[in-house]
């Protein structure tokens, strides 16, 4: 009987454990107001007829649609550019439907990834890079609405 009840104990631990999520994943630290990251980009993928929305929100969400996939991630942002311009961003996944992206890969939950953004001064367009210079980036992405979109 005493193991019986170790047993429900430590899976009902296991279960609220599961259900805070994974370690760490606490909310996102949202966006300062007037961020230029917030609103609607999209981006058409070079040498295909698929297009890539990310839809920033000001509580540090993102909605993201890519050829069949449609997902949620939540992230953050620095508010300021680094010397060099590029804006440091973390993001990670937290819902998504399991079909293919543009290239055709299906993403996983919970993925996370550090990405290096840069604005153009328009605003108008920025690019996603691997590190905080321009050797490795993907993009352009074109703004098509303001935060309040």
């Amino acid at each position: 009987m005493k193991s019986s009840m170790a047993r429900t104990a430590a899976v009902a631990a296991a279960v609220l454990i599961a259900a805070a999520g994974p370690a760490g994943a606490d909310p996102p630290k949202p966006p300062k107001s007037g961020h230029p990251i917030l609103g609607t980009w999209s981006l058409e993928v070079p040498g295909t007829d698929c297009e890539e929305t990310y839809f920033m929100r000001q509580d540090g969400t993102t909605l993201v649609t890519s050829g069949e996939e449609t997902g949620q991630s939540a992230y953050e942002i620095d508010d300021e550019p680094g010397a060099n311009g590029f804006y440091k961003s973390t993001d990670r996944v937290t819902i998504d439907n399991g079909r293919p992206d543009c290239s055709g890969e299906v993403t996983k939950v919970g993925a996370q990834v550090v990405l290096y953004i840069k604005f153009h001064p328009s605003g108008d367009m920025m690019v996603m890079c691997q590190a905080p210079s321009l050797e490795a980036c993907i993009g352009p992405f074109y703004r098509v609405g303001g935060e309040g979109s």
